[in-house]
């Protein structure tokens, strides 16, 4: 197992620099620094532009290859360069990312977790009302785009905060700047700002893991080994978790990593609408802006995640399977 994992874990940390050198290509390529010097008044001499850009490494009278080379390089040693404002990018993704963690973490976690849950207990009660009601709430769920989502939960909290005449959710910002109290009124500042993002993701989260487990341990619910495992004493419900719902995880553990890249573009939209601060709304200031290289730290940043996602979903395959440990 742990020579697989060694293998996997080399290939991730190849395909990371093929995917963070194409990020910059592509930015490169596709944004205009100089634009944003331009929309400035007054506007600056093209020699001061130059200068500028120069100095930020984003200058496209240089060759790509070696402003490249000149990103990788500094990035080697952690610096990922500077904003189109003079600013550190290093010290700007420090501060994002914590903030873009609590809500993706928290929020796949929950839904992960509801989702594979909800998926094996519908596959054993197949055409059921309680079957048949899990999966029209998750195709409602699925046929909402994130964004919409979301704000149909901020009107709900609007109108439920309305109601009770208190303001007992909150759907704006990370936490209350002016709050007073100890730890526990900390948490429940931080709670209360987190439940409607979490739930904005988690519930999209939960509704499309909740139909691929359905569909894998329907697969698995006929197999021959549950009806030996039923044969030797085991109950329905000890042979179903114990041989059933592992051998449906094993394809659920490759669709992890992939689906996780979806979470992060549904996390954008997340933190505009609840006005968190995290890497989603950076990315969407920093395409404004034609900021090059804090594109390429978001780009690092989702590939990272996603790359991470699937050595974890390996790790998981190879604890679920014995036979890829050979």
């Amino acid at each position: 197992m742990t020579a697989y994992l060694a293998r996997r874990l080399g290939y991730y940390a190849v395909l990371l620099v093929v995917a963070v050198a194409l990020s910059y290509v592509l930015a490169s390529l596709a944004l205009d620094p100089r634009a944003y010097f331009a929309d400035r008044r007054p506007v600056p001499p093209p020699g001061a532009v130059n200068a500028q850009l120069t100095a930020l490494g984003m200058n496209d009278h240089s060759a790509l290859v070696v402003r490249l080379w000149h990103w990788f390089a500094g990035a080697l040693h952690g610096d990922l360069g500077r904003t189109i404002d003079d600013t550190s990018v290093s010290a700007e993704l420090g501060r994002r990312l914590g903030v873009s963690l609590r809500l993706l973490i928290v929020g796949t976690v929950l839904g992960t977790v509801i989702g594979i849950l909800a998926g094996a207990w519908t596959a054993v009660r197949q055409y059921r009302p309680s079957d048949r009601a899990v999966t029209l709430v998750s195709f409602v769920l699925l046929s909402l785009p994130t964004f919409l989502l979301a704000v149909l939960l901020k009107i709900g909290a609007i109108k439920l905060n309305a109601a009770l005449g208190t303001d007992l959710i909150q759907f704006t910002g990370e936490k209350d700047p002016d709050l007073q109290g100890g730890f526990l009124a900390i948490v429940r500042d931080r709670g209360v700002h987190l439940l409607l993002p979490t739930l904005s993701i988690g519930l999209v989260t939960a509704a499309s893991y909740s139909r691929y487990q359905r569909n894998t341990m329907l697969d698995v619910l006929g197999a021959d080994y549950l009806r030996t495992a039923r044969a030797k004493g085991l109950s329905r419900r000890a042979a179903l978790l114990r041989h059933g719902l592992r051998t449906a995880l094993i394809p659920m553990s490759t669709y992890f990593s992939y689906g996780f890249l979806a979470l992060f573009t549904g996390a954008t939209f997340t933190e505009i609408i609840f006005g968190w601060h995290g890497m989603g709304e950076w990315l969407v200031e920093s395409i404004d802006k034609n900021d090059v290289n804090s594109v390429v730290a978001v780009s690092t940043f989702a590939a990272v995640v996603v790359l991470l996602s699937g050595f974890l979903a390996d790790v998981l395959h190879a604890a679920l399977d014995p036979r890829v440990r050979a």
